[in-house]
């Protein structure tokens, strides 16, 4: 029997960063945002400074602790991945694979995100299958090592006031603009270092939710 395909919550959305976690694993990381109250988090490494192995096992182990939480689990561009660990879904960019390409391997009940930067891409994402998207970067970030220029606030008023699909409001948002994203409309949004790279991890993602709910 399959299961529901999960939505993509509101509220703050969580991206692993080992780079930027102050030394801490990604599981550690993944734990302290759910007991901050986190609803998504997506596992994001780079396949070259990891093994696969390597990726494998932290997936399963996230995963485990997700589902033992009821917390969405999105693995970024890693499909195989996602499917051996069950995965609620992956997450693309422009430049991996298509989301019908990414459709046909995970089936109907699993959530694809994809990144876009512009109208265009936007409207795109609703045609091709996907499920959400990212809208970003909304300032300039350091996060990725491949990131383009910041698209700024005129892009996330268009995706509010026209994207069909539900948005995730991504890149250089920090405690001090989130409520300059949200005030805009945005429902979902994620910030990376400003989570990953706190000293205290439930109290940043309490402080933020706070902040989103304003």
């Amino acid at each position: 029997m399959n299961r529901a395909k999960p939505t993509l919550p509101s509220g703050l959305y969580g991206i692993t960063a080992e780079r930027l976690s102050q030394g801490r694993s990604n599981l550690e990381v993944a734990r302290a945002m759910i007991d901050g109250g986190i609803k998504v988090i997506q596992y994001r490494e780079k396949r070259h400074l990891k093994s696969y192995q390597s990726i494998l096992e932290e997936c399963r182990q996230i995963r485990e602790l997700t589902r033992n939480h009821g917390v969405v689990f999105i693995v970024n561009d890693f499909v195989d991945i996602a499917q051996l660990v069950d995965a609620d879904g992956v997450h693309v960019g422009q430049d991996d694979l298509p989301v019908e390409a990414v459709r046909r391997l995970l089936g109907p009940d699993k959530l694809i995100g994809l990144s876009t930067h512009s109208p265009a891409q936007a409207d795109a994402a609703a045609t091709v299958g996907a499920d959400y998207i990212g809208v970003g970067p909304i300032y300039a970030t350091q996060t990725k090592e491949d990131v383009c220029a910041p698209v700024g606030l005129e892009y996330l008023d268009y995706a509010v006031n026209h994207s069909d699909l539900p948005f995730v409001a991504i890149g250089g948002i920090k405690e001090d603009t989130i409520t300059e994203v949200t005030g805009r409309g945005a429902e979902s949004v994620c910030l990376v270092s400003e989570i990953v790279g706190a000293e205290d991890i439930p109290a940043m993602v309490r402080t933020l939710n706070q902040s989103f709910n304003q």
